[in-house]
């Protein structure tokens, strides 16, 4: 329960982070938060369940989409690359 609570409180963190205005849009931001909250993302699979785990990677993902977007981008460049 924990877990939750503070996966609930980083979401809230999230979105705080997300109105103030920033010179590097975010980016700061985006990486402590992607660093805090991959421990609590692990806390609450193990406490809680894989489902309940992708409900908040999905929220993560969500409050956190363009650095998903960009790794997503990055991810098929490596992958799929010709030549």
């Amino acid at each position: 329960m924990i877990s939750l609570g503070l996966a609930c409180l980083w979401l809230i963190i999230a979105h705080i982070v997300a109105m103030l205005p920033t010179r590097d849009l975010h980016w700061r931001a985006a990486y402590v938060l992607i660093a805090v909250g991959l421990p609590i993302l692990i806390a609450v699979i193990y406490q809680n369940g894989v489902v309940l785990g992708l409900a908040v990677l999905l929220a993560g993902g969500w409050v956190l989409r363009w650095p998903v977007y960009y790794f997503a981008r990055w991810l098929k460049r490596s992958l799929f690359r010709r030549g």
